[in-house]
């Protein structure tokens, strides 16, 4: 199993396949016939999502049947046959990979930590985390913040699945999961005490079972002690095992980790992997109950398109752009509502001074034009507003890659925040486009006072525009939404030069690429276009043989014709101000990509990067590929990083790992700002390019810092952090914003010596009437004396109500009559069966909601605020079997189930069957977390 551990970087879309082809699900063996953590979350979290789908489908009643295994054509089959268009997996790719990543930083983050592996005996404090992370994975779901669900899921999951690996729970002949570790109503029994030795002592390292056998024979649960500092244990322990391990070699020596598959162990290595994959299922189905189907596929990152945001200055001189804005929304909504570009989520802020937000967000396209039409204008006078406050509002309010777009006619009042923003652009990698309206000066009053040239900054740090328009342009300017806000769009190539030059560019444009776009932003420049064949068009032919061009402002859109030639298109561009070339497509071929270190200790492996790599350092990447058809039918020649601003490329070492995933090397990265640039062969495609948007740097600055847990609102929530330079040794300043203003207390600044690690500690307070469910983002940035060196790391802080009650609702049946369905069920539409029920939840905090999984009949129940909820079913005697469920306010689950099916396929009826055998039929199981 882990050695299911050491592999984070196979993401595995192979597993697709294996969950598309049957019931059941085996795990994946990867490297030297063992499984991994990734193999097993991504086993399981591919069936549970391949379960939903089906229900989602039969819900709406369509098959579901994907086409192929590629994660486009799982989502293309789950999202249904109504939406149309292009459909990109990477949504669906990039959640896996939050959780993937998240389970495998437990490894470095926790090493020591026995509770976070079970080492150690550590049963109730292990159980008590999941049990809490379950509780703010749930809280977290409910409130929309789906990015801090998948990372405490992550983190959960690995401790839920080193239970099996590193506990005797399937020596002691157990095959299904410990449910107790996901129910804390029920107690954990039979735990070895201190002073009770376990193992015998091994003397070659690998025995098949030391475990005692009055341990064995009494069913008394132990795990292995794991010493990473020191060799001590209790006496007569059992350790953990392997090379890391310190204590494996005292007496008793060896080891009862099943980590890695060995030829003494493979029948419990497979057990315990086998167990580790049932409870992860259990564990999802919990969470899947609790929010429901939707909320459960918006957690694996399943939705039609990108979610779109708007961010609205509403101060007075705003009125014309605020219609126009309107305009743009209702004109978005209408013209992709039921395709496959509707987006998946609206989310409106607004701001003027000193007011900024809040934050507004639907999925329901109606709501946001309802949302959008109430904003008024007031106030203004000084010009600058709290632009940067409202974008920063957005920016950790919405989901990682969502489109941003801001209208405004001022510049930044709030132009400290400016690093803060750049920080939470690279984290998230959102895409920010401003429409500007003001009046430009083009040379900033001072250092301090903000201009366009900033906002130009942020949209070329995000990949974005920055369009400067009379306010009487504006409706022509706003296409560029409908261009982005687009599902499977990609870029093919970005570029800027400031100052600017004359120059000539190329790219590359492959045959299923479609809906292409070229956008310039300038001023007085001049450009040709031209085609594979040599045929060219200039931007004084608004209509040509290539293109339509539309000129608005500082923007140039050219918009290619559909049969435009695949091949290496050019464009020549002649200005000597600064101007910013993008070529923007859809296409289902594609990459997502993290920037890693590697990690040693028991179980290395490969960390994301929160903030920028390191300088004078390789730079190192995982990057994963897809296609239309999966990533085998696409053959990457060269993956590499380059500077839009001078077109400098340097190519990396690329590692094929399988699956579409690659480990990738740049030995010199260039200076300045960076893109990741990837090239290669689609095989029905012809050649192809693709960049990402968001620009990176390096730093000789690193900043270290973790959340290990949910804060409870009133806390003073204490974070450590260290700060390293490889750079000069000196002060350095520490500024620490978060985007709910919880109160905060740290140094201001650090004196560091270089190649030296210097702590502090950041406090942060919840204030006590904080919505349990909030996800705070808090931006740690040091930044040298001089300004030069800087890097950030970006946190999120999840706020959870201590839970008290862990006990699910109760189900108590009053009544079945079922005595009129017929034995022959081909006369069952005739007749109908009905069943009542009394439900509660005790002394809990109240049932929430109550729905049918099973069944198609009709259920009713009285009002959820009654202490005793009486529920009533009825359906034709064709529909035998009614299971719903019951979740309370903290999201407990009771699951209730009945069958009026006799063996053989008939209706049971009363007169006819014994009393007793009436009575085994009617089977009420209540379980929290049960498949």
């Amino acid at each position: 199993m882990p050695r299911y551990k050491i592999m984070m970087l196979r993401l595995g879309f192979t597993l697709l396949a294996l969950v598309l082809s049957g019931p059941t699900v085996a795990f994946v063996p990867i490297g030297g016939g063992v499984s991994t953590h990734v193999s097993i979350t991504g086993t399981s979290l591919l069936q549970k999502v391949t379960e939903t789908c089906r229900a989602v489908a039969q819900a709406a009643g369509h098959e579901f049947k994907p086409t192929g295994s590629s994660p486009g054509e799982l989502v293309q089959a789950c999202l249904g046959p109504t939406a149309t268009g292009e459909v990109s997996g990477v949504k669906f790719q990039s959640a896996l990979q939050e959780i993937y990543i998240q389970n495998g930083i437990v490894d470095r983050n926790f090493v020591n930590s026995a509770p976070h592996h079970f080492n150690s005996e550590a049963f109730l404090e292990g159980r008590s985390l999941i049990t809490k992370g379950m509780a703010s994975i749930k809280a977290n779901i409910r409130s929309g913040n789906f990015k801090a669900a998948r990372e405490t899921l992550g983190r959960v999951l690995h401790t839920l699945q080193d239970f099996y690996s590193h506990s005797n729970w399937v020596e002691l002949g157990n095959t299904e999961p410990y449910v107790t570790l996901i129910r804390p109503d029920l107690p954990l029994e039979n735990l070895a005490d201190i002073d009770t030795a376990t193992c015998s002592d091994c003397t070659t390292g690998t025995c098949p079972n030391p475990i005692l056998p009055n341990i064995l024979n009494g069913k008394k649960l132990t795990s292995g002690y794991m010493g990473v500092i020191s060799a001590a244990k209790p006496q007569g322990k059992c350790s953990h095992g392997g090379e890391a391990d310190l204590s494996s070699t005292a007496v008793p020596r060896g080891g009862i980790s099943k980590d890695e598959r060995r030829s003494d162990n493979v029948a419990f290595h497979n057990a315990a992997v086998n167990a580790a994959t049932a409870a992860s299922l259990q564990l999802l189905e919990d969470i899947r109950l609790t929010v429901g189907n939707n909320d459960f596929l918006r957690l694996m990152g399943i939705a039609r398109s990108s979610v779109v945001v708007f961010v609205i200055d509403n101060t007075a001189s705003m009125s014309d752009d605020i219609v126009e804005a309107r305009n743009t929304v209702y004109k978005l909504i209408d013209i992709k509502k039921g395709t496959q570009d509707e987006p998946s989520e609206y989310i409106l802020v607004t701001f003027n001074d000193p007011h900024f937000g809040p934050l507004f967000r639907t999925t329901d396209p109606d709501q946001m034009k309802a949302e959008i039409s109430k904003i008024t204008v007031s106030g203004g006078g000084d010009i600058p507003e709290m632009c940067l406050s409202g974008l920063q509002l957005a920016l950790t309010g919405s989901p990682a890659s969502s489109h941003i777009y801001i209208f405004t006619d001022a510049p930044a009042k709030d132009i400290h925040l400016k690093d803060t923003i750049v920080a939470l652009i690279r984290s998230t990698k959102s895409t920010v486009s401003f429409y500007y309206t003001g009046k430009t000066r083009r040379r900033r009053r001072s250092v301090r006072a903000a201009s366009f040239i900033d906002y130009k900054d942020l949209a070329l740090a995000s990949g974005g525009q920055a369009i400067e328009v009379s306010k009487s342009q504006l409706a022509q300017a706003t296409d560029v939404i409908l261009d982005t806000s687009t599902s499977a769009l990609v870029t093919v190539f970005q570029s800027t030069r400031d100052p600017g030059k004359p120059e000539t560019f190329s790219f590359m444009l492959e045959e299923s690429l479609q809906n292409i776009t070229i956008y310039i932003t300038g001023l007085s420049l001049s450009f040709t276009l031209t085609n594979p064949a040599g045929v060219s068009q200039s931007d004084r032919q608004t209509t040509g043989v290539l293109a339509s061009i539309q000129a608005v402002g500082n923007l140039r859109r050219i918009r290619l014709h559909a049969d435009s030639q695949p091949g290496s298109w050019r464009i020549s561009i002649d200005s000597k101000q600064p101007y910013t070339i993008k070529v923007t497509g859809q296409s289902t071929i594609t990459f997502i990509y993290d920037f890693v270190e590697s990690f040693k200790g028991p179980h290395p492996g490969y960390a994301v990067l929160s903030g920028l790599p390191q300088a004078g350092q390789p730079a190192t990447l995982i990057l994963t590929v897809m296609g239309r058809k999966g990533p085998s039918s696409i053959r990457v020649e060269n993956v590499g990083v380059v500077v839009p601003h001078t077109g400098v490329e340097r190519n990396g070492t690329a590692t094929d790992m399988g699956s579409g995933d690659f480990l990738v090397t740049v030995d010199e990265v260039p200076a300045g700002e960076f893109v990741v640039i990837l090239k290669g062969t689609e095989m029905s495609s012809g050649a192809f390019q693709r960049q990402s948007t968001t620009q990176m740097s390096v730093s000789k600055v690193i900043i270290q810092a973790t959340v290990d847990r949910s804060v409870e609102p009133g806390e003073n929530f204490k974070l450590p952090f260290s700060v390293m330079t490889q750079g000069p040794s000196g002060n350095f300043a520490i500024t620490a914003r978060n985007d709910k203003d919880f109160p905060m207390s740290y140094p201001s600044s650090l004196k560091l010596t270089t190649g030296t690690y210097t702590n502090g500690t950041l406090t942060i307070t919840a204030p006590s009437d904080t919505t349990s469910g909030t996800d705070a983002t808090l931006t740690l940035e040091a930044k040298s004396s001089n300004g030069v060196d800087s890097n950030y790391a970006v946190l999120s802080l999840s706020i959870v109500t201590k839970i008290t009650d862990f006990v699910q609702p109760v189900c108590e049946v009053v009544s079945v009559s079922a005595d009129d369905c017929p034995h022959d069920l081909s006369q069952c539409s005739f007749f109908e069966w009905e069943l009542s029920a009394n439900l509660t939840d005790g002394n809990g905090t109240g049932i929430e909601s109550i729905s049918i999984r099973q069944g198609d009949g009709t259920l009713f129940y009285t009002s959820l605020s009654a202490p005793s909820i009486q529920a009533n079913y009825n359906a034709s005697c064709c529909s035998q079997i009614v299971e719903f469920v019951a979740i309370d306010e903290v999201g407990n689950v009771g699951k209730c189930y009945h069958s009026i099916v006799r063996s053989g396929g008939r209706a049971a009826v009363g007169p006819s069957i014994p009393l007793l055998l009436c009575l085994l039929m009617l089977v009420w199981t209540l379980k929290n977390g049960s498949a």
